[in-house]
């Protein structure tokens, strides 16, 4: 995405933002018998994290409660997680996006996948900390016991957060292509692991060279000879690299795609994109899906999901007329 291409998100801060109103009016919503959801919806996906976090210190004055705690008793189901997701800051949601990945019985790497491929250096040390902070557990640590082989040096290298920044070398890129080459070709454990090396820690626009470089020396695609020599989830890991090397917004429209028609509208994982990116990206994100797929995300979320859920979704996504 370095090369001058302009993201963009789908939520901004909200003008005339006054939390103390805000938070009144949650309030109101979020007492007695029936909640007001249209009124949830309305606030929380019309204002951007910093100000939810600033109508959560109002409430809290105001009502002597904490907002999340109230949302997670009032609301259920994927509603709720929609609106308790929002409230976290981001590193906050990645962490407990991970930490539920990977407690209780069996581990969803494609979550762990989708993470941690994808965050800059910045975020993948805030979201260390939040872990921290918030489960009292090492980031590191949990990642080391619930995950194995290659699939795990590649992980515990990703989530140290040291890849390159900015920083090309044109005559090192061909001999890294070699290295990725010699490693689909020969498979040894030590060849897997130079190669997760590559991947982890040169810079997105040093590995865009090596990536040309590599089809000029194999004629072949890095993801099709990572496919072909590879499988399992060391191979979705390293393809997931290349993919946000190339273009992040279109790997995420990828992971919505499959999330919506491979898993049968995979809700965790729509939820988790669509909050995680609203700031950063996700308007991109949808222009990738509508030109990869020729039918809008909104009018896939539109068609799978229901309820205020899907109002909720929708109101993220941020659709306009043209979307139907």
């Amino acid at each position: 995405m370095f090369c001058g291409d302009y993201v963009q998100g789908t939520i901004f801060p909200a003008p005339n933002f006054n939390p103390i109103m805000d938070a009144q009016m949650l309030g109101g919503a979020l007492q007695g018998f029936d909640c007001d959801k249209d009124m949830l919806i309305n606030i929380l996906t019309q204002r951007c994290n910093a100000q939810r976090l600033m109508i959560a210190e109002a409430y809290k004055s105001m009502y002597g409660r904490d907002l999340i705690g109230d949302l997670k008793e009032q609301l259920s189901n994927h509603f709720k997680d929609v609106m308790v997701g929002l409230m976290y800051p981001p590193p906050s949601y990645d962490a407990h996006e991970l930490w539920h990945a990977m407690k209780g019985v069996g581990t969803d790497e494609n979550c762990l996948i989708e993470i941690l491929a994808s965050r800059t250096n910045g975020e993948i040390f805030q979201m260390r900390e939040a872990y921290c902070l918030q489960y009292s557990n090492n980031l590191q640590e949990d990642i080391y016991s619930e995950t194995s082989g290659h699939f795990r040096d590649t992980l515990m290298n990703l989530v140290q957060g040291t890849r390159e920044e900015g920083y090309t070398d044109p005559a090192m890129a061909a001999q890294d292509a070699m290295v990725l080459w010699e490693a689909c070709q020969q498979k040894t454990g030590e060849h897997k692991t130079m190669l997760q090396m590559i991947l982890c820690n040169k810079s997105y626009q040093q590995l865009w060279l090596v990536f040309q470089e590599f089809q000029n020396i194999s004629g072949q695609d890095i993801v099709d000879a990572i496919n072909e020599c590879y499988d399992g989830y060391f191979q979705e890991l390293l393809v997931a690299i290349v993919l946000c090397v190339r273009d992040k917004p279109a790997y995420f429209a990828y992971r919505l795609y499959s999330a919506i028609h491979d898993f049968g509208f995979h809700n965790k994982t729509v939820i988790r994109i669509l909050i995680a990116r609203s700031e950063i990206d996700l308007l991109t994100i949808r222009k990738r899906y509508k030109e990869r797929y020729g039918k809008s995300l909104f009018h896939d979320i539109k068609n799978f999901a229901s309820g205020h859920y899907k109002k909720a979704l929708l109101a993220i996504c941020a659709g306009d007329a043209e979307d139907y």
